[in-house]
């Protein structure tokens, strides 16, 4: 029988193995929109919004969200792939793979693993590789905002065509109605000598 550390950290890894991680959230996604959305396929027991440490807070976020089971992310996972993740009528590719272990922050300790830290002074031999780290995380954010920017502009691109096309769906609409309103519709059914069925489709 294990430690209590081993059984708490065994009960950690098990709720990673049954939880999903989403990437490329749009910045209007709540934990009650990530719920909503996923609770037609498993249980959703947490969702915890990650938030973006690199760039500014509306870019797009990260989520974890865990499940009742681990089968159940199989088939999560599978689904975004298959159909796109939509957000207020919205289409938007969000990425999506099994978490791991280092995404929580709050974690347990693995039994048996020390971690140490430690100031690096310019003479010692390791500094030039945290420098050239840090070099490289700096140039990864800056490309990741970038990208973001980029892709928010193309978001409300697509947003705006949308909307100008559902505008111009409901004019049709509402000359369509007007027109079986005033009876203009019994007419032109008689003048073009349309289909009894036409007409009575027109009357109603």
């Amino acid at each position: 029988m294990g430690t209590s550390a081993e059984q708490e950290y065994a009960a950690f890894e098990e709720r990673v193995s049954r939880t999903v991680y989403f990437d490329n959230l749009s910045p209007l996604v709540t934990e009650s929109v990530l719920k909503s959305a996923f609770e037609q396929f498993a249980t959703v027991k947490s969702v915890t919004l990650i938030p973006n440490y690199t760039g500014p807070s509306n870019f797009p976020q990260c989520a974890l969200v865990e499940l009742d089971s681990a089968k159940k992310v199989g088939e999560v996972l599978s689904m975004v792939k298959q159909y796109p993740f939509m957000i207020c009528g919205m289409p938007r590719p969000v990425r999506a793979r099994q978490a791991e272990v280092e995404m929580f922050d709050e974690r347990p300790v693995k039994p048996g693993r020390k971690i140490t830290c430690r100031w690096l002074e310019p003479s010692d031999p390791d500094f030039e590789v945290a420098k050239g780290l840090k070099r490289l995380t700096c140039k990864h954010a800056a490309e990741a905002a970038y990208l973001a920017k980029l892709q928010l502009g193309e978001e409300e691109k697509l947003a705006k065509q949308q909307m100008d096309t559902l505008k111009g769906h409901y004019k049709k609409y509402e000359l369509i109605r007007s027109i079986i309103a005033d009876g203009n519709a019994q007419a032109l059914a008689e003048r073009y000598n349309l289909p009894v069925s036409n007409k009575r489709l027109f009357n109603h």
